[in-house]
Order: C-alpha cells, then sequence, then structure tokens
C-alpha cells in the first residue's frame, strides 16, 4: 500500500514540475524573461528521450517479472528527473 502511496507523490511531483516547466517556457518565448535560443528544440528532442528510457525501463521491468506498480516506478523515474532538471533549470534562467 506505501508503494502505491509513493507512487501517487512520485506522479504528483513530476507533474506539478511538467507544469511549471511549461508555464515557464512559454514565458520564455513570449520574451517576459531571457531564455536560451535553443529552448524549443531542446523540449522536443528531451521528450523523446525521456520517453524512450521510460519505455525500456517498464519493458525491462515486466520481462523482469516486477510488478505492475514496480514497473510504472522505472517508467516514472527518466520522465520525473527530466521535469525535475528542467524545472531547476529554468527557474535559475529566470532569476537571472
Amino acid at each position: 500500500m506505501m508503494e502505491l502511496f509513493r507512487l501517487q507523490m512520485r506522479t504528483a511531483q513530476m507533474l506539478v514540475e511538467a507544469q511549471g516547466v511549461i508555464g515557464m517556457r512559454m514565458m520564455g518565448m513570449t520574451g517576459m524573461f531571457p531564455a536560451d535560443a535553443g529552448e524549443t528544440t531542446r523540449m522536443v528532442s528531451e521528450k523523446h528521450t525521456a520517453f524512450t528510457e521510460s519505455g525500456m525501463a517498464v519493458m525491462g521491468a515486466l520481462m523482469a517479472g516486477k510488478t505492475p506498480a514496480q514497473a510504472y516506478g522505472m517508467g516514472l523515474t527518466p520522465i520525473g528527473r527530466t521535469t525535475r532538471a528542467n524545472s531547476r533549470r529554468l527557474a535559475r534562467q529566470m532569476s537571472r
């Protein structure tokens, strides 16, 4: 039961960070704060990488006989890591 609660909390954290990243990127695109020139390209390419890593982690977990909750957690890790890194990086850019 605690495993599911932890997964829910990790998912909620990732969703909040993703929403923040979307907002900061939109503000950067509209010129409300300085954004790196390659930010729009980066937001597309990083999704491909994160979702590929996530899919590979889930498939590997399922093929290894892990439970669906464990597979979900392993798949959430690359996506959460990417959103967390983006949130921190963009927040630093905003404070310049």
